[in-house]
């Protein structure tokens, strides 16, 4: 396996396929970069080199009990980019990986990146506050900390029915899709599960966000119950200069795997425009 160690000696395990224009992946939780494998077969069989890491604490990936924050989670993904010098890369973060990106640019700027990709992405705040009020209340993520620590196998097979919009009506469901997500879920370490809680729920990338000057896609679906598009989506549409917004109607927060092939086909699109 693929592994490099952290300043801290935490080792992140990675998959780097291809060769080309780097496109790189970063995943949400509780998963792992296993979440991407579609995209990344896609990407890599039409020239593409494609990379995707397990966060910390995250599937094949050390689980420190310390380090489980987003300047540290930013400083992970960096550092991965500079061992592999990576340059012109796209870069593309689906949910809380969309906030790693974020803090990403805004930690270390854009000297290596071409254009990014916010997917279903939690920026610029999911916590309702006093200066955030479209955000959701702070139960909500205080009931998700509850489900992980009291049963996290059962919360993760429940997680899936509103992930993928599966609790819809209508609604095709894959087994497989739910199996695949409680496997990832169940690789994540229980301490670095809880602590990530905090992270992608209360942290504010507005800051970040003002400081992305490539091109930048904002992918959402209109029916995400897991990160509203009111106020994720649309608001950060609004404070990434000139960022384009791609909006799924009817589309789940898992839309990469259940628009799979309409999701593809506008990743290339924006990568080859």
């Amino acid at each position: 396996m693929s592994m490099f160690a952290t300043q801290d000696g935490t080792r992140i395990f990675y998959k780097d396929w291809g060769r080309g224009q780097p496109v790189v992946f970063s995943h949400g939780w509780p998963l792992s970069g296993d979440a991407w494998d579609a995209q990344m077969m896609f990407l890599g069989e039409r020239g593409y080199r494609v990379i995707a890491h397990d966060r910390r604490g995250h599937g094949r990936s050390d689980q420190p009990w310390d380090g489980n924050d987003m300047d540290t989670y930013a400083d992970d993904l960096a550092q991965l980019i500079d061992s592999l010098d990576l340059k012109d890369m796209v870069i593309v973060g689906h949910s809380t990986g969309g906030g790693e990106v974020a803090r990403y640019i805004g930690r270390h700027g854009t000297k290596r990146v071409a254009k990014a990709v916010l997917l279903g992405a939690v920026p610029p705040q999911m916590l309702k506050t006093e200066t955030n009020p479209g955000g959701l209340p702070r139960e909500v993520f205080d009931g998700i900390r509850a489900g992980v620590l009291a049963d996290r196998a059962q919360f993760f097979k429940d997680l899936t029915m509103p992930f993928y919009g599966y609790n819809r009506a209508g609604a095709k469901i894959s087994e497989g899709v739910r199996d695949s997500f409680w496997r990832q879920g169940m690789q994540v370490g229980i301490k670095g599960a809880y602590d990530c809680i905090k992270q992608f729920s209360e942290t504010d990338f507005t800051a970040d966000l003002k400081k992305f000057d490539i091109p930048t896609l904002i992918v959402h679906g209109d029916d995400d119950q897991i990160v509203p598009i009111g106020a994720s989506g649309m608001l950060s549409a609004k404070i990434v200069p000139n960022a384009k917004l791609k909006v799924y109607p009817g589309a789940p927060h898992g839309l990469a795997q259940t628009r799979q092939d309409e999701f593809n086909a506008d990743l290339l699109a924006f990568i080859k425009g």
